[in-house]
C-alpha cells in the first residue's frame, strides 16, 4: 500500500460508513412506507427527507470515494473536513425528517426559537465545512494534475522538454 493510501484512510472509512448509513436509511424509507409504526414516530417529517438524506449519503461517499481514487495526499483538515462535512450536510435531510418543525417547506416549521437557532448554526457550519473540504481537495487535485500534465512533457532523465 503506497503512502498517500495510508494518508487518505480517513477518506476511505469515512465513505464506506455513508454508504452503510445510506443503506440504513433506505431501510428506513421502506419501514415508514410500509407504516412501520416505529420508524413512522421516528420520522415524523415528510419521507421525502429521508430519500434526500439517503441519496445525499450516497453522493458524499461518491465523491469521498474519487478523491480517494485521485491519490493525492490531501492535508488532515482537508480529509476530516470532507468526511465530517459529508455526514453533517447529509444529516441536515435527516434532521428535517425527524423534527419537522425545523424543516422550512412544511406547515409546522417554527422559525424562532432556541432548537431553530441552534439547526441554523448546524446549517451554515455544515455548509461552511463541506465546501472547505470538497473545495480545498478539489484545487490540491487540480494543482497535482497541472503539475503531472507539466512534469510528462519533460524528459525525465535530464528535465529538457520533449516535442
Amino acid at each position: 500500500m503506497s503512502k498517500t493510501a495510508d494518508i487518505n484512510t480517513v477518506l476511505i472509512r469515512g465513505a464506506c460508513l455513508w454508504i452503510l448509513m445510506a443503506l440504513l436509511l433506505a431501510w428506513c424509507l421502506v419501514g415508514v412506507y410500509n407504516q412501520v409504526e416505529i420508524l413512522q414516530a421516528i420520522f415524523p417529517g415528510k419521507p421525502s427527507r429521508i430519500l434526500q438524506a439517503h441519496i445525499d449519503f450516497l453522493l458524499m461517499s461518491a465523491l469521498i470515494f474519487g478523491f480517494y481514487a485521485a491519490r493525492v495526499n490531501l492535508p488532515w483538515h482537508v480529509r476530516w473536513a470532507m468526511v465530517v462535512g459529508a455526514f453533517t450536510n447529509s444529516s441536515l435531510f435527516l434532521m428535517y425528517a425527524v423534527f419537522p418543525t425545523l424543516d422550512p417547506v412544511t406547515e409546522v416549521y417554527s422559525p424562532n426559537g432556541l432548537w431553530f437557532q441552534l439547526s441554523n448554526i448546524y446549517l451554515y457550519s455544515s455548509l461552511l465545512l463541506t465546501s472547505y473540504g470538497f473545495g480545498k481537495g478539489a484545487v490540491l487535485v487540480l494543482k497535482k494534475s497541472v503539475a503531472r500534465k507539466e512534469s510528462e512533457s519533460n524528459c525525465r532523465r535530464c528535465g529538457r522538454e520533449l516535442k
